[in-house]
């Protein structure tokens, strides 16, 4: 027996499937032609401007799951403020300058180092306006609104002019200065690189600890007693001009088989441990901001190094004492600079 006329059923005009790869082009293509965005900003004329600045993604390959995540919640952002009775104006807006194109360009088979310079930023040129359209195209599927009509783009001239009208600026205010600063340099690609296009590998590597005596204790320490550092790189040591304390920690000057040793108090029994030391008679604490600007006998050279100050001293790891060689890393060199330790 079938049981199905003898059910009283809801009828709906909703479709039992939503067949969005045909309708969707269908509503993109109406709200197009009625002007969506611009009726939205014609009809919050004189409201208070809400604007969301964002930042743009990189014109390269289609968009993915994390382009989506940030445009939908921005749009959410954007719709809930329009809701809320602002004017909200959102200019899409694509970074067409980079490493990424010019690497995808060079996968294509062009060898820039064999064409002309001129011919190469053209295909770049060329490439990243293609992936521009690319991504539009995906997020008008996503629903997003936007002036797409009038997107900014890095690389067109009317942006690089502004750029440059604006750093014009800032260098009459006083805000640019020359200076030096480390950055990632990759020799193959003959370029600077970002923080995002570092790749890490983990490898096993040389640790030492090593001692520097006190040169000049300040009415603190005597000559006998070292600061202990623990270093990764034992290779810089001859370009150390500086130890490193975290203004805040507790140092403890503790009496050993070694002599006189300067630590973390935190860290004493571990290191003791690592050390195979058994003496470790606490003769005094200081927080390491009061042993600021004592000067130490370098192990290797005839010099000093300096103790100084900086947030980023940790102890995590270590002996809470910091090597530091300003030409072998950022924070190395940052904090040299306050403290005017050439790189």
């Amino acid at each position: 027996m079938d049981y199905k006329n003898t059910l009283l059923m809801p009828n709906t005009k909703f479709e039992m499937r939503g067949k969005l790869p045909t309708k969707e082009p269908g509503y993109q293509t109406r709200w197009k032609e009625q002007a969506i965005y611009e009726k939205m900003l014609a009809k919050r004329e004189g409201c208070e401007a809400f604007v969301l600045h964002d930042g743009p993604p990189y014109a390269n390959g289609d968009i993915h799951l994390g382009h989506a995540l940030n445009k939908i919640l921005k749009d959410v952002i954007v719709r809930s403020h329009y809701m809320a009775g602002y004017k909200v104006p959102y200019i899409p807006g694509w970074d067409t300058h980079g490493l990424p194109i010019e690497t995808a360009i060079t996968k294509l088979g062009y060898d820039r180092k064999k064409m002309e310079l001129s011919a190469f930023r053209k295909l770049c040129y060329d490439y990243a306006l293609e992936q521009v359209e690319r991504q539009k195209a995906g997020f008008l599927a996503l629903g997003v609104v936007g002036d797409y009509d009038h997107p900014y783009i890095t690389l067109k001239k009317e942006f690089e002019a502004h750029q440059i009208q604006i750093f014009g600026q800032m260098a009459m205010d006083g805000l640019i200065y020359k200076g030096l600063k480390p950055v990632y340099w990759s020799p193959s690609s003959e370029s600077a690189l970002a923080e995002a296009e570092i790749e890490y590998k983990d490898i096993k590597s040389p640790t030492i600890f090593v001692k520097f005596a006190v040169k000049d204790g300040k009415g603190l320490l005597d000559n006998e007693t070292s600061f202990v550092i623990w270093t990764t790189t034992p290779w810089t040591i001859p370009a150390n001009l500086a130890i490193c304390l975290n203004p805040e920690l507790t140092y403890a000057l503790v009496d050993s088989e070694k002599g006189k040793l300067i630590v973390l108090e935190e860290l004493v029994d571990t290191l003791w441990a690592k050390f195979g030391l058994e003496k470790k008679d606490i003769i005094k604490t200081f927080k390491g901001r009061e042993l600021e600007m004592i000067t130490c006998q370098h192990p290797l050279y005839d010099r000093e190094s300096l103790v100084i100050l900086g947030d980023h001293v940790t102890a995590d790891a270590g002996t809470g004492c910091v090597h530091t060689a300003p030409g072998f890393g950022a924070d190395d060199f940052f904090v040299g600079q306050k403290y005017g330790l050439p790189a």
